[in-house]
């Protein structure tokens, strides 16, 4: 586990996005940028977090922030998973769990008694300078999306 917090420097990465090109923090350099991590494509809980920030994503538009969801599933996955879903965010194939470990949500869980490894949901709001601005662990789906859009306004608004 890392100890990643507020105003820390957002780790970079280099992975393959779903179509296929090669995405690094650095090429969305002066942009904000919300990279939520979620468990595995098609399951409920990512599927809604999915839909909620495709569904606002001409709001983050405005912001000028991008938002990237990273989950270890692979990239041909990722197409089908956004195909279903008619989904308008860009998914981050962390196959190898090198993002998921830098950010430090990929975590022991415990269900029915059951210890695995497992991705944390997670989101992290990172400001034009690659600073971490704000840290949500844990996260419940419900209104999530709105809260981080809430902040990038704010954040927006400060820079």
């Amino acid at each position: 586990m890392n100890n990643l917090s507020e105003g820390s420097l957002a780790p970079d990465f280099n992975l393959v996005a779903d179509n296929g090109e090669s995405m690094s923090l650095s090429s969305f350099s002066g942009k904000q940028i919300v990279i939520y991590f979620y468990p595995k494509d098609d399951t409920s809980g990512c599927t809604k977090e999915a839909i909620a920030f495709t569904g606002m994503r001409t709001q983050f538009d405005a912001q000028e922030t991008i938002i990237l969801g990273a989950s270890p599933d692979g990239v041909l996955k990722h197409q089908k998973f956004k195909t279903k879903h008619e989904l308008d965010v860009t998914l981050l194939a962390d196959e190898e769990k090198t993002l998921a470990e830098a950010y430090g949500v990929w975590v022991e869980k415990n269900m029915y008694g059951r210890k695995y490894m497992g991705v944390e949901r997670s989101t992290f709001l990172i400001d034009r300078q690659g600073k971490i601005a704000k840290i949500w662990r844990k996260v419940k789906v419900a209104g999530h999306a709105e809260a981080v859009l809430q902040e990038a306004v704010a954040l927006n608004a400060d820079q």
